[in-house]
């Protein structure tokens, strides 16, 4: 990872993959779940849209992007914003039968580098931002993610969204705190609670809806 973050490793066991930081597995291919919840929930905020553009903050395993796929309409935008170089490289590489081709589609832009960086950059860009960059709030493999979810880098994607615009985040866990930070940014604020397994079982992760009004 940039930085001196730590070391990303990829493991196979047959089909399925995991992405660990040292001995904490950070996603696993069998749960996709409340990554597909992400960008499904998002779309429905924004489905009047014309012409949407979406950010996807963490390419991961590629969950969320195949979801925003499979719900944008044709004439769509996305740009995905993916900090570790490696990841890209995985993607294309030993999981690309994970990805099935969704790099390749013609509405997908990918961005290395910071996705906080692309965000300060924009300025009424963006139909929808889709934050899974880490374990959620509370910064867990890159401590200088905590500045997304800060009020100030909370402002800053509020300034990045169109009118309406949704910032749609992930996580692992509930977080008090930074429901407050969203409404103190600005955002009306819906808390999802979503089940991490496809068939609705498993661990329950929280996703916020926040919109600018």
């Amino acid at each position: 990872m940039p930085d001196g973050g730590g070391e990303l490793r990829l493991k196979q066991r047959g089909s399925e993959f995991s992405i660990m930081l040292g001995a904490i597995e950070l996603m696993n291919s069998r749960l996709s779940g409340s990554e597909e919840a992400l960008a499904r929930l998002a779309y429905e905020r924004i489905r009047n849209h014309p012409r949407p553009h979406m950010l996807i903050g963490g390419l991961g395993m590629g969950f969320t992007l195949r979801a925003a796929l499979a719900a944008l309409p044709g004439d769509a935008r996305i740009t995905v914003g993916e900090l570790v170089p490696a990841v890209v490289v995985w993607a294309r590489g030993p999981m690309a039968e994970v990805f099935a081709g969704c790099l390749e589609d013609e509405r997908v832009a990918i961005r290395e580098g910071d996705v906080g960086r692309v965000i300060q950059s924009a300025a009424g860009e963006y139909d929808a931002i889709l934050l899974d960059v880490d374990n959620g709030p509370e910064g867990l493999t890159r401590r200088a993610n905590d500045a997304l979810y800060s009020v100030a880098g909370l402002q800053a994607a509020r300034k990045a969204l169109k009118p309406n615009g949704v910032l749609s985040v992930w996580s692992s866990a509930p977080d008090a705190g930074f429901t407050r930070r969203l409404r103190d940014a600005g955002f009306a604020v819906e808390e999802l609670s979503v089940r991490a397994s496809t068939k609705g079982r498993g661990a329950r992760h929280v996703i916020w809806m926040a919109t600018r009004r």
